[in-house]
């Protein structure tokens, strides 16, 4: 959870890993959103059409970053203006590890805010996804 008097700009997060992506994972993010492409779920379409096999959604990355902000913002603050571009493909055995910078750090009609640039990678330099999120500190 973030206070808001010790943020700065510049400023590295602590990051979260999550653990290793599975195909039971993959499977189950399915049934959960609806998207049963697959393209996430079965190797032999997957690798039909060019792929090494199944892909993670890219939607189930966004999640991890959403969790991550939720456990930076705990009961302090509350995150919008959440946003992602997706990068690199995530396989089953990735691990994904969320990070975060200090963007800006301001008020605004006595409203406190922090803008945080967030990234997941699964390797140094090997983005999955990337975006921003604001969160307004109560």
């Amino acid at each position: 959870m973030l206070i808001y008097e010790g943020l700065y700009e510049g400023q590295k997060l602590k990051s979260h890993i999550k653990p290793a992506v599975t195909k039971v994972q993959l499977v189950k993010y399915a049934g959960a959103s609806g998207d049963f492409n697959p393209l996430h779920t079965d190797d032999a379409f997957a690798k039909e059409i060019g792929m090494q096999g199944v892909i993670a959604h890219g939607m189930l990355v966004m999640g991890f970053l959403g969790e991550y902000v939720m456990k930076l913002a705990g009961d302090t603050a509350v995150p919008s203006n959440f946003r992602m571009r997706f990068g690199a493909v995530t396989i089953p055995g990735d691990q994904i590890t969320c990070s975060a910078f200090v963007n800006n750090v301001y008020e605004e009609k006595g409203q406190r805010f922090v803008r945080l640039d967030l990234i997941a990678e699964k390797e140094p330099e090997q983005v999955v996804g990337s975006g921003q999120v604001v969160l307004q500190f109560q």
